[in-house]
């Protein structure tokens, strides 16, 4: 059974910095594209950042770019994101997703989700 699991997240003041994590397990996710989504109330889930399953393609959301940054472990089958520098309008659920294609990743029409951890930056 496939399943992402989301950790890492919590309450942080603006300016501070989260490690994400995402462990991965029942699929061979080593070889799958891997994205971090959010969504924050009252609006859309976005695409925030994505890897292609070997880390030599990497896409960034504009409002992350220079201070969000994904990357695997492919021998955990684990996937990371570091935030750094975050803002009040980073507050939202953040989760994990895959799939085998890197563009499908972007685009969010992932075939695996996992259920979310919560991220609040306090102003």
């Amino acid at each position: 059974q496939a399943q992402l699991v989301e950790s890492g997240g919590g309450l942080v003041q603006a300016g501070g910095s989260l490690r994400l994590s995402c462990a991965a397990s029942g699929r061979p996710f080593s070889s799958y594209a891997m994205g971090w989504f959010r969504q924050a109330p009252g609006k859309e889930r976005e695409v925030v950042a994505a890897i292609s399953w070997n880390g030599d393609s990497t896409y960034y959301a504009d409002s992350v770019k220079g201070r969000f940054t994904i990357s695997r472990d492919n021998a955990r089958s684990t996937v990371f994101l570091q935030m750094n520098s975050l803002k009040p309008e980073d507050t939202a659920v953040y989760y994990c997703a895959a799939d085998q294609i890197f563009r499908v990743v972007v685009y969010g029409r992932v075939d695996y989700w996992g259920q979310g951890t919560r991220v609040t930056v306090s102003s």
